[in-house]
């Protein structure tokens, strides 16, 4: 087919709800086909307006960059800035968009990873962004009070489509970002479930990450590995008992830290402290409490 062939197409909805300075407010989304060399600009936007290419290609200039953009690629205009974009002569691409603002529009936008000298990227061969912002487009055609929240929902979404495409083209720095990000993730993930009979299989499988090379970024990070970091955090958290809790046996403060063999509980607690956990619950209850400073 070619560009004299194409049928060209416009529609755009907008949000129900109209904007009040709520602190994140998507104002309208829409679709196009355009025309081929359908330029826009240059002119100034006050609210962020996100394109994702679903085919074709063109070009989008600021006030310091050009880039030529294709299918799959997403560009952001930043509020404020003169811009100008203009679709290819042989192949005009079709685009979708959304505008939103609010208080909360620029911390989410530096959050995700675009900036005035990287408002571009990649979305490589996924579709999801088309999906999510015709999604949002229907909702606001339907007109319903709730479209508000719905397209807030899709917007978060895109945000964290949009921050992995970024951290997977970013530099290595932002790489080792991610790997400490992921370590972060393993640290709470044991530090909230301790307490279950937890393996560290289960916990690569719920992060989904291979085994071998979550403990090595682990081990690399901590000086850990994540078992001994799990173990060692398990006693911890029984010594908290052993001094809060006099009530509770040791065989219930092991249970409670997810260590229901109450023998090997023991002989890891020595391992660690050099001393059983009814010596070390001794030692407490036997020290002054103006002197009580045990970690």
């Amino acid at each position: 087919m070619t560009h004299n062939e194409i049928p060209y197409t416009y529609s755009i909805a907008s949000n129900p709800v109209s904007y009040e300075n709520s602190s994140l407010h998507v104002l309208f989304a829409g679709e196009s086909q355009t025309k081929p060399s359908h330029a826009l600009g240059p002119k100034i936007y006050d609210y962020y307006l996100l394109h994702y290419i679903e085919s074709g290609k063109g070009i989008y200039k600021t006030e310091h960059h050009t880039y030529h953009l294709k299918q799959g690629d997403l560009f952001l205009i930043h509020p404020s800035q003169l811009v100008s974009y203009v679709s290819d002569e042989e192949e005009p691409w079709r685009y979708r968009w959304i505008a939103f603002t609010g208080a909360e529009a620029d911390e989410q936008v530096r959050y995700t990873g675009f900036t005035l000298d990287l408002p571009v990227s990649s979305a490589g061969e996924q579709d999801q962004f088309s999906k999510l912002l015709g999604m949002m487009q229907e909702a606001f055609y339907e007109k319903k009070e709730s479209a508000h929240l719905t397209s807030l929902g899709y917007l978060y979404l895109v945000f964290a489509l949009a921050k992995e495409r970024l951290l997977l083209e970013s530099a290595l720095p932002l790489v080792d970002a991610r790997v400490g990000g992921t370590v972060k993730q393993m640290i709470q993930y044991m530090s909230t479930q301790y307490a279950h009979p937890i393996s560290i299989e289960q916990m690569c499988s719920s992060l989904g990450y291979n085994r071998a090379y979550l403990s090595r970024i682990f081990k690399k990070e901590t000086g850990f590995s994540p078992v001994t970091y799990l173990l060692k955090l398990r006693i911890d958290k029984s010594r908290q008992l052993l001094r809060e809790r006099p009530e509770l046996s040791v065989e219930q403060v092991s249970a409670s830290v997810g260590l229901p063999d109450s023998l090997y509980f023991s002989r890891q607690f020595k391992r660690f402290y050099k001393q059983s956990p009814t010596a070390y619950r001794k030692q407490v209850q036997e020290q002054p409490s103006d002197k009580k400073s045990f970690p």
